[in-house]
């Protein structure tokens, strides 16, 4: 990496913990701090374009969006000045903050920024009793929970491949989760826009909502949060899209890529040099293989939230 723009170092690179998909650094110079991601390019889930991205993040920045000062973007790096913050825990968030994220996102929508990239919806994978077949194979520790669960992941693929979006596509942020953001002074603030691309509305919605309303699983979830970041949407200007499946389509397809895609490096059996170790992949499958069925089963009573 050359970094020499950034200034004269006073260290050396810190690593930043955790990771579900790149690497991250802190860099202090004498111009300052700066967080430094170095992207998956081994096996990256989907085509990234830094420059369409880098574009959309300066006009946020410009907007008044609290998040930090984007500063360079490449295909293999991106550079941001660091961002002081109290990390969110996974857990429902105070009123005051979901109405917040549902403003921002409002102002976000509304912004004006070229954006040559349709919306296409990749084909969802159904090789499902192969990878079972790989796991047993190979050895896999869950190996036998996903090959129990086979005609389960073959469902939600079917739902998520069929499920209709009905509008609009919005330019936005595409992945506001509680370890994207931070709280500085009980405020948000939002982190990681590198999946930032067109979106159906209703998957943004539902899955920010989601996301901000509940804990670490789903045996918590906190109507009146999720209905607050919704208040915020509409206070600051947005319309709601209806209710509908589609409100949580982007959440399940979403998971259901993730875990796919850790499976597969968990089969590979190889410690990677970028993206998540792989001790963190094998949490992921794990976790995807016993909470991606539950969250399908749960699906009537995510819509009841939209009543």
């Amino acid at each position: 990496m050359d970094l020499s723009r950034l200034g004269t170092p006073l260290g050396p690179m810190i690593r930043i913990g955790g990771g579900y998909a790149n690497r991250m650094y802190r860099l202090d110079t004498d111009q300052g701090s700066f967080a430094v991601k170095e992207l998956n390019v081994l096996d990256r889930r989907s085509a990234y374009d830094a420059e369409a991205v880098f574009r959309f993040e300066r006009a946020a920045f410009e907007a008044g969006i609290p998040m930090p000062e984007p500063i360079s973007a490449s295909d293999d790096m991106l550079v941001h000045r660091w961002a002081e913050g109290e990390k969110i825990p996974e857990a429902p968030v105070p009123p005051a903050y979901a109405f917040e994220i549902g403003e921002i996102l409002a102002r976000l929508h509304a912004l004006d920024v070229p954006w040559t990239e349709e919306a296409v919806e990749e084909p969802v994978a159904r090789d499902w009793p192969e990878l079972a077949e790989r796991a047993t194979a190979t050895g896999q520790p869950w190996a036998a929970e996903l090959t129990a669960q086979v005609e389960t992941f073959l469902a939600i693929a079917h739902f998520v491949d069929t499920c209709e979006r009905p509008g609009p596509v919005v330019l936005t942020h595409r992945d506001i989760q509680p370890w994207n953001l931070l709280a500085r002074e009980g405020r948000p603030v939002l982190l990681d826009w590198e999946l930032s691309g067109l979106l159906d509305l209703s998957g943004e919605l539902g899955s920010t909502a989601l996301s901000l309303a509940k804990g670490p699983g789903f045996d918590d979830i906190r109507p009146a949060i999720f209905r607050t970041v919704l208040d915020g949407y509409e206070a600051a200007g947005g319309a709601l899209p209806p209710p509908g499946p589609s409100w949580f389509v982007y959440l399940i397809g979403g998971r259901l890529s993730h875990v796919r895609w850790n499976i597969l490096r968990c089969l590979a059996g190889v410690e990677q040099s970028t993206g998540p170790e792989l001790a963190l992949s094998h949490d992921i499958a794990r976790n995807g293989v016993r909470g991606l069925p539950d969250l399908l089963d749960r699906l009537p009573h995510l819509q009841a939230l939209l009543a």
